[in-house]
């Protein structure tokens, strides 16, 4: 007791406290400093990129990675103010990390295709893709998962390590596109005929354009009917309405130039047995 009484009165318990307090004090200020310091570097950095016409998905994720060391930096200098070592407070970090990596594996999975989807950029926003099992148009594009929109207007959010992690076909990614059509017709038809009325077919088509060339040719013998490709070119937003369009007028004028279009059928040809 006297031991204690004599600490009080020596000043040494009032000296702690306030050299504990003006720790903290100073520990406050280094957090509040760090995190506004934190917030100068996130809005500059953004700025820049965004001058810079860098994706805005891309933007934000660089900005809160900047903002998230900085404080960190903070955060740690505020610590050692406060008597705590920084390879103990980073351990403890690390720790919590590691347990928090092992119960999120599979957001964090998503969330790392995520970064590669945003550094790479395999797709933009309205790019009509096939990616993941989904066919759609890209919506929006998150860190996590990827909004898209189905040609039957249904709205599919798509986790990105499912994309990331499959064959992604971009059908935006070039301004032009080609159709690949065949035609089959009989055996019987003038061949040069039925080329030149698929010829007219898509030279009078207004979108079909006229480079490159639109291909015509024969590619296959089958067992009913001779195939014929046709393969124009047209722009890429055009594709499915140029499609629709060409098989329509194709076939009323191939009829009209009293070409066959032949298919499957089985023919039964009776004979008649004599009973002598």
């Amino acid at each position: 007791m006297e031991e204690i009484t004599n600490f009080i009165t020596d000043g040494n318990l009032v000296e702690m406290l306030l050299n504990g307090a003006m720790n903290l004090v100073i520990a406050a200020i280094i957090f509040v400093v760090g995190k506004w310091i934190a917030n100068a570097v996130q809005n500059t950095l953004e700025k820049l990129l965004r001058k810079r016409n860098v994706d805005e998905v891309l933007v934000d994720f660089l900005g809160t990675i900047s903002f998230a060391l900085v404080l960190v930096i903070a955060v740690v200098a505020a610590f050692d103010t406060l008597g705590i070592p920084a390879a103990s407070f980073l351990a403890i970090v690390g720790a919590a990390g590691l347990a928090i990596g092992l119960a999120l594996k599979d957001s964090l999975s998503n969330f790392a295709s995520g970064v590669m989807l945003v550094l790479f950029r395999p797709f933009s926003k309205g790019d009509f893709i096939d990616a993941g099992g989904i066919t759609g148009t890209v919506d929006e594009i998150h860190l996590v998962s990827t909004l898209m929109t189905t040609p039957d207007n249904k709205l599919i959010t798509v986790p990105n390590a499912m994309i990331y992690s499959s064959a992604i076909t971009n059908y935006s990614a070039k301004p032009t596109r080609r159709l690949d059509m065949v035609f089959g017709v009989g055996y019987d038809d003038d061949l040069k005929v039925v080329a030149d009325v698929l010829r007219k077919t898509c030279s009078d088509h207004p979108k079909v354009l006229d480079e490159p060339e639109t291909g015509i040719f024969i590619s296959n013998l089958g067992d009913s009917s001779v195939d014929f490709a046709v393969r124009p070119w047209v722009a890429s937003e055009d594709y499915w309405g140029v499609r629709a369009q060409i098989l329509e007028t194709a076939k009323i004028e191939l009829e009209a130039a009293g070409c066959n279009i032949p298919y499957p059928q089985t023919d039964v040809h009776l004979h008649q047995v004599s009973q002598d």
